[in-house]
């Protein structure tokens, strides 16, 4: 298995390469520059934290996926600013909103994902209806509370600075993804619970005569996926100074692509979060690489769509006995 999983981030990893050195063929010197990559760099953390909460949701089994974390995301950002604007000034204490800002947005995340958990593992909800279902409560509530308007955070720089300030050439709110990304990788490694939830993936009944409280860990499952999709919530809100309930649609589709991308598998048990973060930067760079060819959008969601059924296609089909029969 650990062996899979290694050939999966090497394979990655070249995916990356080769994508780097097509763009740089294709689209000229300017796709590799400094500019440019810094660029990239900074709209990876956004997908790729909502692929980390997918990949939790996915390695834990029973058909688990989390398709309301984009809309959580944004309501995080929205409910937060709404909340803090109106006790802290942002432009007489600047630093002080920021971290009550994220603080705020952060608490939101975890009550969100706890509800998708509680709901998951105690009211007998499949993972695929009670997130689609919560997404549109996260979704109803944006609207309701913005009017189904943007809202404009305006510029308040030390939020600024996270969503769009490079230091020593990596912007922050890259460096704080591979941080999170770093620390989530391992729990999932080493501690009780990354143990314990591969288990439950691979092998639901055996986790469960093995003592493993099977709904405690699918409702802390979920509330770090809340987590990590209000981190995303706060990144956008910096990286746009705005927030708003439809940001990021097609986040859902992309986030799901990477996870598979990645090897996780839709059954359970299998995935790693450096394939994860692979796997997002190449998706990113290819996206980036369809813009500065002038490919159009719907072009872009036409092809994750394709590829997303070919991957998932080709983990269902064993192809070794059909080749055993050609012989």
């Amino acid at each position: 298995m650990r062996n899979g999983t290694e050939r999966q981030a090497v394979f990655l990893a070249l995916i990356n390469v080769v994508v780097l050195a097509t763009g740089a063929v294709l689209a000229g010197a300017n796709f590799v520059d400094s500019y440019n990559l810094q660029i990239m760099a900074a709209q990876v953390p956004e997908l790729g934290l909502l692929a980390l909460g997918v990949a939790l949701a996915m390695i834990s089994g029973n058909g688990g996926i989390d398709l309301s974390g984009i809309a959580l995301a944004n309501l995080a950002s929205i409910l937060a600013y709404l909340a803090i604007s109106r006790m802290i000034d942002p432009a007489a204490a600047p630093l002080a909103f920021t971290w009550v800002f994220a603080v705020t947005a952060i608490a939101v995340g975890v009550a969100g994902g706890l509800l998708n958990g509680l709901v998951i593992a105690y009211a007998g909800l499949t993972p695929l209806i009670a997130t689609l279902g919560s997404q549109l409560v996260f979704t109803g509530i944006a609207v309701w509370l913005t009017g189904g308007s943007a809202v404009g955070l305006g510029y308040i720089p030390p939020l600024d600075n996270l969503g769009n300030l490079p230091v020593l050439g990596v912007p922050l709110c890259f460096a704080l993804f591979i941080l999170v990304a770093a620390l989530l990788g391992f729990v999932l490694r080493v501690t009780p619970f990354g143990i314990k939830l591969t288990l439950m993936g691979s092998n639901d009944k055996a986790a469960r005569y093995g003592g493993i409280p099977t709904r405690k860990m699918i409702v802390l499952t979920y509330t770090i996926a809340g987590v990590l999709a209000s981190i995303a919530g706060v990144i956008i809100a910096a990286r746009n100074s705005s927030v708003k309930w439809d940001y990021g649609s097609s986040y859902v589709l992309i986030a799901i692509l990477i996870a598979v991308l990645a090897g996780v598998r839709p059954e359970g048990g299998h995935g790693r979060v450096l394939s994860v973060v692979l796997a997002a930067t190449a998706l990113q760079m290819l996206s980036s690489l369809f813009n500065f060819m002038g490919i159009s959008n719907f072009f872009r969601d036409l092809a994750w769509g394709v590829l997303l059924l070919a991957l998932l296609a080709s983990a269902r089909i064993q192809i070794s006995p059909w080749l055993r029969m050609r012989r």
